[in-house]
C-alpha cells in the first residue's frame, strides 16, 4: 500500500490507492448498485435549490437534502427502498485506511458533471464525529480545497485522480472543505465525462451501537 501525504493533521492523501482494474471493477458495481437506487437531485432546505452534483447512497444508512433540511435515513427519497448493501471493495477500504473499530453505516455517492462543484463545508451530520471520513474518488480529476475547523481559515488545494482514497479524522475530521471544479476529460475509466465520489461515513456513536441505542 502506497504512503500517504499528510495535507494536514489527520488529513491523508493516498494517490492511486485503486489501481486501474480495481477502479473498473468499483465503476462495474455501482452501475450495477444505481440501477437499485437510482442518482436523484438533492435539494437545499429552506430554498429548495438544487445541489449541482446529483447522488445515491449504499449502506444501511443514506445521506439527504431537500425542504425538510439534511439527515440519514434507510430509504431512498424518491423508491421507497431500502439503500443497497457496500460494495465489498468500500469495506475494505475503510478496514485498511480508516483506523476505526466501528463499521460504516452510509456511504454517500456523489456524480459530478459538466460543471458541477460543491462548495466549502463540513461534515456535522452526523452524531460521531471521532470516526473518520473516507472518500474514494473514480473518473474525473477534482480540485479540492481544504480548510480549517473555521470558514475563514486559510485553504490548500490538489488535485484528485481517479483511484485516490483521503481521509478526514482528529483534528481535520470538522475541517472545511469542498470541490471547486472537475477537469473534464482528464480520464477515461468513466463511459461518461464526469466524476463518482464515494464517501463513507459513521452516523451513530459506536457505543451506541453496540446497546442497539439505534
Amino acid at each position: 500500500m502506497t504512503s500517504p501525504i499528510e495535507l494536514a493533521p489527520g488529513c491523508l492523501w493516498w494517490q492511486g490507492w485503486l489501481s486501474r482494474d480495481q477502479q473498473q471493477a468499483l465503476a462495474d458495481d455501482l452501475r450495477a448498485l444505481l440501477a437499485e437506487a437510482p442518482l436523484f437531485t438533492p435539494r437545499m432546505p429552506r430554498t429548495g435549490k438544487p445541489f449541482s452534483v446529483r447522488m445515491s447512497n449504499c449502506g444501511p444508512l443514506g445521506w439527504v437534502s431537500d425542504a425538510a433540511g439534511y439527515r440519514y435515513q434507510p430509504l431512498h427519497p424518491e423508491t421507497g427502498r431500502a439503500w443497497p448493501p457496500f460494495p465489498p471493495v468500500l469495506l475494505r477500504a475503510w478496514g485498511e485506511l480508516a483506523a476505526c473499530p466501528a463499521p460504516p453505516e452510509a456511504c454517500l455517492i456523489n456524480w459530478y458533471g459538466e460543471g458541477a462543484r460543491m462548495g466549502l463545508h463540513q461534515d456535522r451530520d452526523e452524531e460521531e464525529f471521532g470516526a473518520p471520513v473516507l472518500s474514494l474518488s473514480l473518473g474525473d480529476t477534482a480540485v479540492f480545497r481544504i480548510g480549517g475547523i473555521k470558514r475563514t481559515d486559510p485553504t490548500r488545494s490538489i488535485r484528485l485522480a481517479s483511484g485516490d482514497a483521503l481521509l478526514l479524522s482528529g483534528p481535520s475530521r470538522l475541517a472545511f472543505h469542498g470541490i471547486d471544479r472537475i477537469l473534464p476529460g482528464s480520464s477515461t475509466l468513466l463511459k461518461q465525462p464526469g466524476r463518482i465520489n464515494l464517501t463513507l461515513r459513521r452516523v451513530h456513536r459506536a457505543d451506541d451501537a453496540a446497546t442497539g441505542a439505534l
